[in-house]
Order: C-alpha cells, then sequence, then structure tokens
C-alpha cells in the first residue's frame, strides 16, 4: 500500500489480511505452540484496535455524533462498532482518560490526564477493560489525591502495565506489629502497625537472582485492578469511609421468582460477606468433607435449650402500645427490600460459620481473616484488607468484626514472624444464651430480628476495657452492629439492662429507655413446667 493511504485504508487493509488468514482451515490445522502465539498475535491487534477506537472519540469534538445524526456519542459508537451501549459507555470512559485537551493559548494539545497510561494504550500494552481497571479506584478518589501522586501512580501503573520495572519503589523495611481479630461469628481480623508502602518491590531490580533486570511478563486486567486499588489504599487512606457508606447504599439481595424449577438469585454483596460465603462454600467443597449434605429432611433427637418463657411474652404487656418500640411508618428501619435480604444473607452466614456442623478449614470453622495495621484500628482511620476480596474494605468492617471476636497481634521483622499475641474477647455459648434469653431481639426498637441470629455486642468497648461479660453484652442484628457508629443510636447498661437512646427525629426528648422485650417478665405470669 502506497504512503498515500488514509487511516481508514490502513485499517481496511489489516481487516483484510485478518479475514483472508480466517478462511479456510488454516486456523484449525495449527500446532498448539502457533496457536498459542495466534492468540497473543491476536490480542495484541485486538488491544491497538481499541486503542485507536479510542484516540479517534478523545480527539472527537462534542458535536461530533450530532454531525451524523445521532444522539450523541455513545449512539455513533454503536453504529459504527455494533457495539452495545455499556461496551460504548466503557469506551468513552477511556477516552476521558486519554484525551488531550486543546490549549485556548497556543491551540497545541496538552497532556492527557493519565499520561503514562494513554502511551500503553497506544502501544498496545494495554485495552480498554485494562485501562479502566488501572485509572478506576484512583479516578473514585481524584478530589483527595494531588497532581503529584496521581502521575507517580500513572508511571507506576504505566511500568507495571507492561511488565517494567518501577519507576519508584520506596519499599518500607522497618518492623510492623499486627494484630488479628476473631471473630465469634467466623470472622477474624488481622491488624498491623504502619500502612504498607503503596509501590511494589521488585526483586529483579535489585538483582537479588543473579540476573540483570528486564522486561516480565505483560499485566493482565485483574493484576493491574488489584495494583492500582494497593496504590489508592496508600494515596487515599481516608477514602475509606465514603467508599463504605456507598458500598453499603448498593448492597441487596434478591431471590426471583420461580422459573423452570430453580428461583434465580441476583444481588450485590460486601466484601466481608462476599468473603463469608466463599469460606463456607470452600469448607463444604473441601475433598476431605465429602461435598455439602444432600437436600432433604434429617430427624434429629432435640436438646433442651434454655427457655425462661416457652409462651413468650404478651403482645402489648398489658400496658397497650408503645410506639418506641414499633416501627409502622418504617422510620426507624429504613433499609429497602433488597438490603434487608442482602443483611439477612449476613446474619444466616455468620450463624453457619459457628454451628457445629460446619465442616473444618484447617482444623478449625471457616473464619474470615480481616487484616488491619494496628495504628490504624486505634485511631480508627484507614483501611483493611480481607484475604480474596479484590479490593480493601472499611475499618468500619475491623472493628465490626473485632467487637465479637478475638484480636491476634503479630509482630514482624523484616517479613520474619517474631511474634504472637491474642486477646480473647468472644461471648461463650453460654454467655449467649443468657443475653438471647433476656432480651430475645435484637436492641433497636422496631427491628425484631431474634436475638439467637444476632451478634452479641460490646456496649464498652472491649478495646477500652469493656469485659466480655452478660452485663456488657447485648444483641444486635447484622446491620445494626454494621452502622452502630453512625446511626445515632446510643447503648448503655444501667444495672445490668441494656437500655436505648435513639436520634432526635426517633424520640425528641432524647431519654434513656429500657426496650420492651429487655423488661423482666411480669412476676404475676406463672411459669409453664413441662414434663
Amino acid at each position: 500500500m502506497g504512503g498515500m493511504n488514509s487511516p481508514a485504508d490502513t485499517v481496511a487493509q489489516v481487516a483484510s489480511d485478518l479475514r483472508e488468514l480466517l478462511s479456510g482451515d488454516t486456523v484449525a490445522g495449527l500446532s498448539d505452540a502457533d496457536r498459542a502465539a495466534l492468540l497473543v498475535g491476536l490480542g495484541e491487534v485486538s488491544r491497538l484496535a481499541d486503542a485507536g477506537i479510542v484516540e479517534a472519540v478523545a480527539t472527537a469534538d462534542v458535536e461530533f455524533g450530532h454531525r451524523f445524526g445521532c444522539r450523541g456519542m455513545n449512539e455513533l459508537l454503536r453504529r459504527a462498532t455494533l457495539v452495545d451501549a455499556p461496551t460504548a459507555g466503557r469506551i468513552i470512559r477511556a477516552a476521558d482518560a486519554a484525551a488531550r485537551e486543546v490549549s485556548l493559548v497556543s491551540g497545541e494539545r496538552m497532556p492527557a490526564r493519565w499520561p503514562a497510561m494513554r502511551e500503553a494504550l497506544l502501544d498496545g500494552a494495554v485495552g480498554v477493560t485494562g485501562l479502566l481497571a488501572a485509572v478506576g479506584p484512583l479516578e473514585r478518589a481524584r478530589d483527595r489525591i494531588s497532581l503529584e501522586e496521581r502521575l507517580w501512580a500513572d508511571a507506576n501503573l504505566a511500568a507495571f502495565a507492561r511488565g517494567e520495572n518501577l519507576p519508584d519503589v520506596d519499599a518500607d523495611a522497618d518492623a510492623d506489629t499486627g494484630a488479628a481479630v476473631e471473630a465469634g461469628a467466623g470472622q477474624d481480623v488481622d491488624a498491623g502497625e504502619g500502612r504498607p508502602d503503596a509501590g511494589v518491590e521488585d526483586d529483579t531490580a535489585a538483582g537479588t537472582d543473579g540476573d540483570a533486570p528486564g522486561r516480565g511478563p505483560r499485566a493482565s486486567a485483574e493484576d493491574l485492578k488489584m495494583f492500582a486499588s494497593a496504590l489508592a489504599v496508600g494515596l487515599d487512606p481516608d477514602g475509606a469511609e465514603p467508599s463504605d457508606q456507598e458500598a453499603q447504599a448498593r448492597r441487596c439481595f434478591t431471590v426471583g421468582r420461580l422459573r423452570n424449577g430453580v428461583h434465580p438469585v441476583r444481588g450485590n454483596l460486601t466484601p466481608e460477606v462476599a468473603a463469608a460465603w466463599q469460606l463456607i462454600a470452600d469448607a463444604y467443597n473441601n475433598p476431605k468433607v465429602g461435598g455439602a449434605p444432600a437436600p432433604g429432611v434429617r430427624f434429629e433427637p432435640a436438646e433442651d435449650e434454655f427457655d425462661t418463657d416457652p409462651d413468650g411474652p404478651d403482645p402489648d404487656g398489658g400496658e397497650g402500645e408503645d410506639r418506641f418500640n414499633i416501627d409502622p411508618r418504617n422510620l426507624i428501619d429504613s433499609r429497602t427490600p433488597g438490603q434487608k435480604r442482602h443483611d439477612a444473607l449476613a446474619a444466616v452466614l455468620g450463624i453457619a460459620a459457628r454451628h457445629e456442623e460446619m465442616p473444618s478449614l484447617g482444623g478449625a470453622a471457616p473464619t474470615l481473616v480481616v487484616h488491619v495495621e494496628a495504628k490504624d484500628l486505634a485511631t480508627g482511620t484507614g483501611w483493611a484488607t480481607i484475604p480474596g476480596a479484590d479490593t480493601p474494605v472499611s475499618l468500619g468492617v475491623a472493628t465490626h468484626t473485632a467487637c465479637t471476636g478475638a484480636v491476634q497481634r503479630v509482630l514482624f521483622d523484616e517479613g520474619r514472624i517474631i511474634g504472637i499475641s491474642t486477646t480473647d474477647r468472644v461471648f461463650t455459648v453460654h454467655q449467649r444464651r443468657a443475653i438471647v434469653a433476656r432480651d430475645r431481639e435484637c436492641l433497636i426498637p422496631g427491628c425484631h430480628v431474634p436475638a439467637s441470629w444476632c451478634e452479641i455486642h460490646h456496649v464498652h468497648e472491649h478495646a477500652k476495657g469493656g469485659p466480655t461479660h452478660t452485663d456488657n453484652g447485648v444483641p444486635l442484628c447484622w446491620w445494626h452492629h454494621r452502622s452502630l457508629e453512625h446511626s445515632g443510636w446510643e447503648i448503655r447498661m444501667n444495672g445490668g439492662v441494656p437500655q436505648i437512646r435513639g436520634p432526635e427525629w426517633w424520640d425528641p426528648q432524647q431519654r434513656w429507655r429500657t426496650p420492651r422485650h429487655s423488661l423482666p417478665l411480669k412476676s404475676a405470669r406463672r411459669p409453664v413446667l413441662r414434663t
């Protein structure tokens, strides 16, 4: 082809060559090595095609789509490239990251928002998926990181995408102190002192194996997402709370209508709930266990449980309706139905993890481990991580988990474990039974989740000297326990009896009140004797 061909002619020639390659049985007759090489090459062609589309969109003006009779760029992309609307939206987001605005003074194009990642896109190191995976976690913190920090992250991401040595590495070799919190509901929090460095140390750069540094394997989109999340944690330690609030608002769990004999399930799980579910699934799928039990009814001897009143209390207690213990307009509990189903699943997972029939993993019940730096746990700022989760989680996850579990502190010295200590804060089964018998429901008025489904909350924080005692424990459902710090509800113990003070919108008088289901049973009520 001559040098005067237009870019469209050049692309048409590439398409013609590919069309010729795919005709007949050329691909079907390839050896394994040639087939693998073809996949690598086609991957690069695909990424370069992505780059061409993104560059074409990024260099177009805002009226480009309108001039071709479309409502905008999204519709034009759907018609020109035959993609669906979500794919067109991803292309437009990638173009925003790679676009170079035109200077109003000189008329020249200015650097892109992510200049190094733009170059990685144009040379085929990443495609649209990889670019968005790399810049997404940092874009969510765009208002909380400086220009210098963004450009530093951009250079490291581009180098990581190409498999090159990272340009800016400052690994912290100081000794760390860690703590782990093991929750009574099959959860564990691991915490350490000192936030981990956002950079990743490359052994080849230091020549640890005697070889000269060189290019390594290119990063996949998943690798880029994990690396970008690690950078975001380092650059935006205060971003955990808004991220967690957004996640809490989007959580839901829905079981659809019966279809072809089954109910479809859909929803959004928070990271700790998804990780807890994965642990339970791993326990049942362990080959040593033999898989999950077959569905059906099983009959087992019943055990006598501690029950102070089998018939239950009078619905109104003989005193009429108590407006501080009902919620007819859903003012106390404003969760959507989908959010309530999600939280019910979270409670079920906690119950299942600590059930006696749950298979063990490594000799213990499936235990969710939440890692957090000790200094962050003490100050209440920063992020926590969950093994197996793609992104960090709010420090509130660690605090919530620690309230019902045990803290294990691990001391590191240049990667070596040199000390372990454990602080037990788990309510015993006998303490749980007593608290369940006393309170019977989640302590928050209007929430009628049975206490046996609830987590036991330390009213006076264990970390501040609060004992693991029935006089310091109250049942809270998963959601009210998770949101207690920001919900406006306050809890105290008055002579061993729990009391609640709610937000001003709930109780303008701001009085401490004893929930109806925590009051002692009427003395005139005769006990029921079992024979």
